[in-house]
């Protein structure tokens, strides 16, 4: 039996729900951005009119202005997105239990099973456009389709308020003449490669030789060929589903510039605390750490190293991250963001071969201090226990990323 597969997308998702919570705002250019004073400036989502003017996610708020002299500006707020996403999820489980999010906005929807009670795929569809615009009070686009691939590129096709129904019958008339950036995978790097050798659509794409393509990108490069030519077979996950958890990590744009190593290490302190605390939730591990630098000049670094022995400890963590930092950045330059990812985990369960050459009572030592704050911090709140040298500006943004990264379903 052909799947039917639906991907539903909230349209200008933060910017349409700015604009339900104040009406005022309906119909003017509009952009949801960061704080300005924490140094987080940058658009986040645009409403359509902003979008006329070539307003863009990741624009500099002054940028976005030079497009668009009356955009309007307003601060995120992110509960309210949250309760939105939770509110069409509900909507979408009317349907299937296999939802798989892609993101707080987007959603894909596998309603094989439940054609005979709803209807077809197109039927579902419209039917979860007009509910979410009328219970939620904000638009979707929906693409509808026989695999993930082909369903988000028909959400994408018609938006906003749109509905796209991508066939085996159609496909090579709706989706091959796409540009190759509209296939997800292909970012800016790899569409400069894909047009140095010829291949500017999804044709293209299709039509290129899978040799050709594994050489040049490896397995990526074979997936991309197989995905424009609709032979993608990765499922939607249901409900109870849980992918397994590449890495944790936080990242922030401080306030101030960082001109020192003390500095440094004070956040990476405050980040390894947020870092620790996810592992330990999540019954994991790191068997390395990355660090993350983005210079006063936007030049952005990262550096990795593995650990001698696996933990989740904030301590260890936070000094591996300075150590590591110290051995690879070089000074030409103040450092304005930080990140810290715990990279290569493992259950928390997972028996440790010990290495005779390290003071592993010295390790334990650290890892049962960390463990005590961090059960004072859960039963009292983050703020009951640190270390004295955080009591101070440390030029850190407690409104950090939190950053958890799971495999992709789409292009493997």
């Amino acid at each position: 039996m052909e799947r039917v597969i639906l991907h539903s997308d909230m349209n200008s998702c933060y910017a349409s729900i700015e604009a339900k919570l104040n009406p005022k705002l309906r119909g003017l250019p509009l952009a949801v951005a960061g704080n300005v004073e924490n140094r987080h400036g940058i658009i986040l989502a645009k409403s359509q009119e902003a979008k006329s003017f070539g307003v863009k996610t990741g624009d500099a708020i002054w940028q976005a202005k030079n497009k668009c002299p009356d955009l309007v500006v307003v601060n995120p707020h992110y509960d309210q997105y949250l309760i939105h996403s939770r509110m069409a999820k509900k909507i979408y489980y009317d349907y299937t239990n296999q939802v798989e999010p892609f993101g707080l906005d987007e959603c894909f929807l596998d309603v094989t099973g439940s054609v005979h009670l709803f209807g077809s795929g197109e039927d579902i569809g419209y039917e979860i456009k007009e509910r979410i615009k009328s219970e939620l009070g904000i638009t979707v686009s929906v693409g509808v389709s026989f695999n993930k691939i082909f369903a988000k590129l028909g959400s994408d096709y018609k938006k906003p308020d749109g509905l796209t129904v991508i066939s085996k019958k159609n496909f090579r008339d709706i989706v091959w003449p796409l540009p190759v950036e509209a296939m997800v995978g292909v970012g800016p790097a790899t569409k400069r490669k894909l047009n140095a050798i010829g291949i500017f659509c999804l044709k293209d794409l299709a039509m290129a030789p899978i040799d050709l393509m594994k050489s040049m990108f490896g397995l990526i490069g074979v997936k991309l060929c197989i995905n424009a030519r609709g032979l993608n077979t990765a499922k939607v996950n249901d409900f109870n589903h849980m992918e397994p958890i590449k890495s944790i990590g936080n990242s922030t744009t401080c306030s101030k510039d960082l001109s020192n190593f003390e500095e440094v290490f004070h956040v990476f302190q405050s980040l390894s605390f947020s870092v620790s605390k996810r592992l330990r939730e999540n019954g994991l591990k790191a068997c390395g750490i990355q660090v993350y630098v983005r210079d006063s000049k936007l030049l952005s670094q990262e550096f990795q190293v593995s650990l001698d022995q696996p933990t989740n400890a904030s301590i260890i963590l936070a000094q591996k991250a300075i150590k590591l930092f110290l051995k690879r950045y070089t000074w030409h330059l103040p450092v304005r963001a930080v990140g810290l990812r715990g990279i290569n985990l493992i259950s928390d369960k997972t028996p440790i071969q010990l290495d005779m050459l390290e003071d592993y009572e010295k390790f334990l030592k650290k890892e049962s201090l960390d463990l005590t704050l961090y059960k004072i911090r859960k039963k009292y709140g983050k703020n009951s226990v640190s270390f004295a040298s955080l009591n101070q500006d440390i030029h850190f943004d407690q409104n950090r990323t939190e950053i958890v990264t799971l495999p992709n379903q789409l292009v493997r």
